[in-house]
């Protein structure tokens, strides 16, 4: 039986990171879950990126419609195209899963449970669905997940729309998936900016994983 405090990480430090370019971000994830060791904190990074599409290790050229001038980069995390850009928020979790005591699709669960509470705090009615991750509204997606975990430590994370232009998303399939249509909260009525909807996240995240204290890092990668 596992002692208690190998199921409860005590502490999880935040960075809001504000804008920064994503191959950088990428490679200081990296970096952080090739340094970190047993007794190293558990961090949350907000984020937003420049426009720039990903391609995730199963991705598929064919789901990339047309060329535009907007980057593509191949990627490590899980799944197919995706596009981040100003006015999306971007979380990326840094947890020792291990010691949490979780695997990949529970802490996927996790992921999409606290955006769907977090929407219906602003009174939207999301949904997930096993066969497609992510989170829907009224059919169309709304966040989007991408995960990679390595020894028993995941990176990368969850992406959702707040108010952004959704145009590059007619150059792709999103997710992989053809004629997927995306939305955002700005269509449903919602004013908000990218940090008052992370600090919703924050909240519904500590519950649900039982993190005892919260702390605010400095605002700069890891280096």
């Amino acid at each position: 039986m596992k002692s208690e405090e190998t199921t409860i990480a005590p502490t999880l430090s935040i960075r809001q990171l504000g804008q920064q370019d994503y191959q950088a971000t990428w490679a200081s994830m990296k970096e952080f879950c090739l340094q970190r060791t047993a007794d190293s904190d558990d961090e949350v990074w907000f984020v937003e990126h420049p426009s720039v599409f990903t391609q995730g290790i199963s991705g598929k050229p064919e789901h990339i419609l047309c060329p535009s001038e907007i980057p593509i980069v191949e990627t490590d995390r899980g799944g197919q195209v995706t596009y981040h850009g100003p006015g999306q928020l971007v979380m990326y979790v840094l947890f020792d899963l291990r010691r949490l005591g979780i695997g990949v699709r529970a802490l996927v669960d996790v992921l999409e449970n606290i955006t769907i509470a977090g929407l219906k705090k602003y009174g939207l009615q999301a949904v997930a669905r096993k066969e497609a991750p992510g989170v829907y509204l009224n059919n169309k997606k709304i966040a989007s997940l991408g995960l990679r975990v390595k020894k028993g430590c995941s990176y990368h994370g969850l992406s959702v729309n707040i108010d952004m232009d959704l145009t590059p998303f007619n150059f792709i399939n999103p997710c992989g998936y053809k004629g997927l249509e995306v939305t955002q909260l700005a269509e449903h009525g919602v004013k908000c900016h990218t940090s008052d909807f992370a600090a919703v996240l924050l909240h519904e995240l500590k519950d649900q994983l039982h993190y005892s204290k919260l702390i605010l890092g400095p605002n700069t990668l890891y280096i």
